[in-house]
Formats: structure tokens, sequence, C-alpha cells
């Protein structure tokens, strides 16, 4: 066993819950024991009881009672050496960036997260390459699918990444999504609220609507153009954040977002037009407040060449969405 230890918060840290202070500071270190600790009082907050998911402010001081001597903890992984062609490809999709933020855009067909079989080819293996000049590398707040393009938010310092995560979380940040489907609603515009719950068994990650164990999922949209009944331009708002939800919510109104045949099958494609069959969905904006100055933080991602491509085969133009948000802001 190991001494008790006194550790102080540091700056950086500011913001982090208690258990995921823990995982920094001691990754060999069990939830189960953590949890066994902080029921007994055995770890301590500025001298007083605390819980796992209370947060940390910077200064405050932690008790660590003494470790169980065990094996080792695993080597962390070596960070990826990012070649210099895909080291210049992320730098030229950053948005914004400042002391606390970076913000890109997506490209599609770039895994954020890795899963089986990706060895490090997923943007969170790649951020050393976006770290510039800070101490820490950029951590990500939230996640896109992998044929998803457009606005992605990374936090620089451990502080500022539990900020915008408890945004995201209350509800205080708002996405807004454009979408080229297949065929015309029968509403221009309207509210989706239909619960989702992920399918068991094997295979690539899917959902489907649940109305008895379902989460909460609501999406608004609004039709900003078609051509004829053929194709249409959804704005999207979701106010929730389950997986894959406006693909499965745009099924559910009888129009696939183009391109996606995991959830629109063949009706997804519109035969001999030439319009690309990659997936028609991108994340326009983000609108959130910003973790150190609480100035509302809004950033816009142009459109990837496939969509934009098919925005002119269609006769869609840009400029007639209007402002992001306006459109809901009255919901």
């Amino acid at each position: 066993m190991t001494d008790v230890q006194t550790l102080t918060v540091s700056p950086e840290e500011a913001e982090l819950r208690l258990d995921r202070w823990f995982k920094r500071h001691f990754p060999a270190l069990t939830h189960g024991l953590l949890e066994k600790w902080l029921r007994t009082g055995n770890v301590r907050v500025d001298g007083k009881r605390a819980k796992s998911n209370q947060r940390l402010d910077a200064g405050q001081s932690i008790r660590v009672p003494p470790l169980p001597v065990g094996p080792a903890p695993e080597a962390a992984p070596k960070p990826v050496v990012v070649d210099e062609k895909t080291a210049r490809m992320l730098m030229d999709a950053v948005l914004y960036m400042d002391d606390d933020v970076i913000v890109l855009n997506k490209p599609p067909g770039l895994a954020v997260q890795g899963g089986t079989g990706m060895a490090d080819n997923h943007l969170d293996a790649m951020l050393d390459a976006l770290r510039f000049d800070a101490a820490e590398r950029p951590r990500l707040v939230h996640r896109l699918d992998k044929d998803t393009s457009g606005v992605l938010l990374l936090g620089r310092t451990a502080s500022a990444t539990a900020k915008l995560a408890a945004s995201f979380k209350s509800r205080a940040a708002r996405k807004c999504y454009w979408a080229l489907v297949v065929g015309l609603p029968q509403h221009r515009q309207g509210r989706i609220d239909a619960p989702l719950s992920k399918l068991g068994g094997k295979g690539a990650e899917k959902v489907a609507v649940d109305e008895d164990d379902g989460k909460h999922a609501v999406t608004y949209y609004r039709v900003v153009d078609n051509a004829l009944r053929r194709a249409s331009w959804l704005e999207m708002e979701p106010r929730t954040g389950r997986t894959h939800q406006l693909r499965v919510h745009c099924v559910l109104l009888g129009m696939p977002i183009m391109g996606d045949g995991k959830y629109g099958g063949k009706e997804a494609l519109i035969e001999g037009t030439g319009v690309s069959r990659k997936l028609h969905l991108h994340a326009r904006a983000l609108r959130l407040p910003h973790p150190r100055t609480k100035a509302m933080l809004e950033v816009v991602a142009p459109l990837p060449t496939h969509i934009k491509a098919s925005f002119t085969f269609f006769g869609f133009v840009e400029s007639d969405a209007g402002a992001p948000f306006e459109a809901f802001d009255e919901e």
C-alpha cells in the first residue's frame, strides 16, 4: 500500500468530475474501489465528503487514500504519427480556434473514433496534429457519424472540454444540419418526436424507433427548397443527441437522406442522375456559450464537394436558407 496523498486540482483540471480526475491521475484504480472510498469518506475534497460526479475547482485539495499495490497499468498507447498530408488536411479543416476551443469542418468519410478493425484511422488517434502550441492534445466534445460532414467541436484543455460537454448535456448547445432527401414531406415544417433504441445483434451499429423502451428523441425540420417531388433540401435541428437520430427520423417521414443505404436502402438513391451516392448529411452550424468568456460562439461549416455538386444539380441556392437556427427560434 502507498501512503495517504493530498493533491491539488490544477487550473487545467477545473470543472472535471471527481471520478474523471481520479482516472487521469490513477488509471489503474477501479471504479468500484473509488466508489467504496467515497461511501466511507476516505476520499475528501477540501476536507469534505464528495461524490463521483462532483465538479472540481482549481486549487481544491483532494485526499487520496493509500493505493493498493498491484500489477502495473498497461502503458498508454503511443501517439500516432500523422503523415504530413493528413496533418495538413486536418489543419485546413479548422474553422475556428482560440486558447480553449477548436472547431473543425470534418470531411465525410473520416471516422471520429475507433472501432473494430479500424486501427488508428480515425480522428481521435490523430489529434496530436491539432495540438499547435498547446501543452495538451485537444479532446473530442461530441461525435459525428463517419459519413456525416460538418462542424465538430474540440476542447483544448480538460477544463474547457468539461464545460463544452456540459453545454451539450444541458442543451445549451444548438446544432443545425442540412440534408438532401429523396421525396417531399407532407408538411413543409414540423416536429418529429419518436423514441429510439439500439438494435441488438452483431454487425454495424443501427437504431430503430421504439415506442416502449426507446430514448426520447426530438427533431425540428423545415423544407428550404425542393425539386418537384423528387428531392428536398431540409434544415433540421435535433433537440436531443441520439445515435443516427436524423437519419432514422427522415426515414420515418418517408424521405430517406440521399446516399443513406443503411436506413433507406435503394430508395435513398436517385439513379441515372449522376448525383453522388455518398451520404448527403452536413452539420451546418453550431451555437453554444464559449467555455471561458460565456459569449455566444457560432460557427458555420461550408458544404463538402459532393453535396455542393448536388445543390447545383437540383438548383438549390445556399443563401435561401437564411441564418442558421432562425427558423426554429420560436419553437
